[in-house]
């Protein structure tokens, strides 16, 4: 990399670290609400969300290491900055990985929500498999070459690819969650509005991470010479961590919601046409006569159990008693 610019490279790639510790900061949040608020979860969600949350960490040790190395160490040495640090290729290999999670368990959720239809779920596990490979080469290739300008040269491919396949399968799972959500929405509406939230959710989600990829993609392709892909590149991981914590954690939301709608909507009918605002006199007849009492105030009690299923299993929501006066 001849007289390279300092703010394209080393500048984009503070910004880029700058901003993914924020988001890490966020994926710890997520972390710590996520197992006080659902400590009776599978084995298998809390040791996803361990892995995720421990491969997120060392993720921004990763970059954090490389930036010492880039701007502290190298400082004032421009030959080095076309060199790749060892810890720049890990960061990648972290992000393809905690990629790789996140993508299965959108599978998994795709996979129950379509009754067990593995026509829909193998092209996404195995366009999934593929982005992991795809990765992992391009690791391989930045530990071996230890140069951007090789890399440019001979891995410029491959991790395209690996980019290009992250946004298909990001598309593929929104388009699916989205078609299996709408198909789930039964007539009488009254589950509609949690299948209408889920799908503004999932079209949310995807394409932030959709389009965080694309546009790490569009600068690698438009402009390799400089390092705005790398700043942009490891965002990526932190964006899919945070969707997957996110939509876990998003089931207190729901529930909580659910019951407040229930709460004013499921009103008993009127039962008495009289009004209830008539003034009376001291023996307790209407107004309008003697010969007409008020009618004996009425109160029904309607208690409702709602269960909603997240991921193959029940979260149970006990809504409170209205009282109505009738």
């Amino acid at each position: 990399m001849s007289d390279p610019n300092i703010p394209k490279t080393l500048g984009a790639l503070l910004i880029g670290g700058l901003f993914a510790s924020l988001l890490g900061g966020t994926v710890n949040l997520q972390t710590v609400s996520y197992f006080r608020a659902y400590q009776k979860d599978r084995v298998s969600v809390k040791t996803l969300i361990s892995v995720i949350w421990f491969l997120d960490n060392l993720h921004t040790a990763f970059i954090w290491a490389s930036l010492w190395l880039c701007l502290i160490q190298n400082y004032g040495q421009e030959d080095l900055v076309d060199s790749i640090p060892w810890c720049i290729a890990l960061t990648v290999m972290i992000t393809a990985v905690v990629t790789f999670l996140v993508h299965c368990f959108f599978a998994h959720r795709i996979f129950l929500l379509s009754k067990k239809n593995w026509f829909i779920t193998l092209p996404v596990l195995a366009l999934t498999l593929l982005r992991l490979v795809a990765a992992s080469v391009s690791t391989w290739e930045m530990l071996h070459y230890r140069s951007f300008t090789l890399f440019r040269i001979h891995g410029r491919w491959i991790f395209t690819l690996g980019l290009a396949v992250s946004s298909a399968v990001d598309i593929l799972i929104t388009v699916f969650l989205v078609y299996l959500f709408r198909s789930n929405r039964t007539e009488s509406g009254r589950f509609n509005y949690i299948f209408d939230k889920l799908i503004r959710y999932g079209l949310e989600t995807g394409s932030l991470t959709c389009l965080g990829t694309v546009v790490t993609m569009s600068c690698w392709v438009t402009q390799p010479q400089n390092l705005i892909f790398l700043g942009l590149h490891v965002v990526i991981g932190k964006l899919y961590a945070t969707s997957l914590l996110v939509t876990l954690n998003y089931r207190v939301g729901m529930t909580m919601s659910r019951a407040s709608c229930s709460q004013c909507d499921q009103r008993a009918p009127v039962l008495f046409l009289e009004s209830r605002h008539q003034k009376t006199n001291s023996r307790g007849y209407l107004a309008g006569g003697p010969s007409r009492k008020i009618p004996t105030e009425l109160q029904i009690s309607v208690e409702t159990r709602t269960s909603v299923q997240f991921d193959g299993k029940a979260d149970s929501v006990m809504e409170s008693a209205k009282q109505e006066d009738l």
